[in-house]
């Protein structure tokens, strides 16, 4: 359809501040917004997430938030085809979609149309699930499969080589319609946006969530792994102190930001521009 709206995605690193200009830019366009964030995606993690509060997300119809328990799966398949069907969704509604996140290979499998199969052999990942994270890494550069994104992760690892000649994911043709734009952020300025959210989680009363969790999940499970509980755990037993806490959370959120813009910077679709030129970029695309 000519007259249809592009679909709109905001990338960046985390605490870039994404959100807060995807929610100004769905007001005035009467957008809605699809949440690409691995963690956002479980239940009962909100601080830890930094999810949008009700308030912050100003009516803003939200997807991809609250999909799954912690102890369930959702795979990047799985995120592609539920995103697929919100954004049509919301064009038949005549709303503009928003995709926002920092998890690139969320993003890329929609923006790039990866294909994916479902079925996987036993037999393999039984073999892989018994090797080591550094034996997984051979076996990868062996067969010439590209690591993920966090590669440091056994799960990832394992995802990546059974994905070897059963998805198509090449940067090569964009979508029609999209438009891509980037938050570029300097080291200094994006070390204090997560100084802040740091503080901004520590005074959120984290610690209740981080109990809420413990005493229903297993902190051996990916969902538990890969937030800030694990560190409030430490904390709330006494291994660590407050100030250790929030260091090593700021340690590790900067750590991730440095992981997903060395996977943005490969996207040669993307429009990178600082956070307080991008509404009005976009409104001029829109325009």
């Amino acid at each position: 359809m000519a007259t249809q709206k592009p679909l709109i995605v905001i990338v960046g690193p985390t605490a870039s501040g994404k959100t807060g200009v995807a929610i100004r830019l769905a007001k005035e366009f009467n957008g809605e917004i699809i949440s690409a964030d691995s963690r956002a995606i479980y239940k009962h993690m909100d601080i830890g997430t930094a999810k949008a509060t009700v308030d912050e997300q100003c009516g803003i119809k939200h997807w991809g938030i609250d999909l799954v328990e912690p102890d369930e799966s959702f795979t990047v398949a799985d995120f592609q085809k539920y995103t697929n069907e919100i954004i049509d969704d919301i064009y038949r509604r005549g709303k503009l979609p928003i995709i926002v996140g920092g998890s690139g290979l969320y993003v890329d499998s929609v923006i790039f149309n990866y294909q994916f199969v479902d079925s996987h052999d036993e037999k393999l990942r039984a073999k892989l699930n018994k090797m080591t994270v550094e034996e997984l890494i051979k076996y990868c550069e062996k067969h010439n499969i590209t690591l993920p994104e966090n590669y440091k992760n056994k799960r990832y690892l394992v995802r990546a080589i059974e994905r070897k000649g059963n998805v198509s994911n090449n940067r090569k043709a964009i979508r029609n319609n999209c438009i891509v734009v980037g938050i570029t952020t300097n080291k200094e300025e994006l070390t204090e946006r997560i100084k802040q959210r740091s503080d901004k989680m520590f005074d959120s009363d984290i610690e209740s969530e981080t109990k809420y969790l413990a005493d229903r999940y297993s902190f051996d499970l990916e969902s538990m792994k890969s937030n800030i509980y694990p560190i409030v755990w430490k904390m709330m037993n006494g291994e660590i102190s407050r100030d250790e806490a929030k260091q090593l959370f700021i340690t590790d959120d900067w750590h991730l930001a440095k992981k997903q813009i060395t996977w943005f910077k490969r996207n040669p679709y993307i429009i990178w521009l600082p956070l307080k030129e991008i509404e009005q970029k976009i409104s001029e695309l829109l325009s």
